[in-house]
């Protein structure tokens, strides 16, 4: 017969088991090492996390390998990571969505559909004709564009001012500071010498 369940002879269902700590010492029953055997790299924590393309430490094949130049460069602009992407937008597709005296900006372009948004600087290149006039505003606009838009009777806007590459930016330098010059001490060989008075003639 089953004993009677009381507060007092509560229990669990199986006896409990302390967890062995792995890895303290003779006393964790896996030696002195655990398992891991004596120093090196896989005895250290996080061992077992290394990177792909780690190889132990030294330079891993990505990085010795030569970089080649072009489009696929880190440094190449304007295709690299750090491009910079302009959206062409060419006059004729102006002058087709477009009608006579209308204002187009970039608002306008996306309205129209000729943009998808406005994240892109827009361009305006000069392929096509333009028989109407128009008050454009974009970004940049090519010297074609500009001149075809100008001889319709409209205006061209540029948000970014073209940049001139025979600029180079040259750093101002500063002018010394102007220290005043230090007063030699007077000397004796600097006070004025009293002429001295020639003897009279005897008559």
């Amino acid at each position: 017969m089953a004993e009677e369940l009381n507060l007092h002879t509560l229990k669990p269902a199986q006896e409990r088991k302390n967890r062995k700590r792995v890895g303290r010492g003779l006393g964790s029953g896996k030696g002195r090492y655990s398992g891991r055997g004596i120093k090196g790299q896989k005895s250290r924590a996080g061992s077992k996390k290394m990177p792909a393309g780690f190889e132990g430490g030294q330079m891993p094949l990505d990085m010795r390998a030569p970089k080649l130049r072009g489009n696929t460069s880190a440094d190449a602009m304007p295709i690299g990571p750090f491009r910079t992407y302009s959206q062409p937008i060419n006059l004729r597709d102006l002058d087709r969505v477009f009608a006579d005296g209308d204002t187009v900006n970039i608002e306008a372009m996306v309205e129209k559909g000729l943009l998808k948004n406005t994240k892109a600087d827009v361009k305006v290149l000069g392929t096509g004709d333009l028989t109407k006039k128009l008050a454009v505003t974009a970004h940049a606009f090519s010297a074609s564009a500009r001149e075809k838009i100008t001889a319709a009777g409209g205006s061209a806007t540029a948000l970014k001012e073209p940049k001139d590459p025979r600029k180079k930016k040259t750093k101002a330098r500063k002018p010394a500071a102007e220290e005043p010059e230090a007063e030699a001490p007077e000397t004796e060989a600097d006070e004025p010498v009293a002429e001295a008075e020639a003897p009279a003639e005897e008559e």
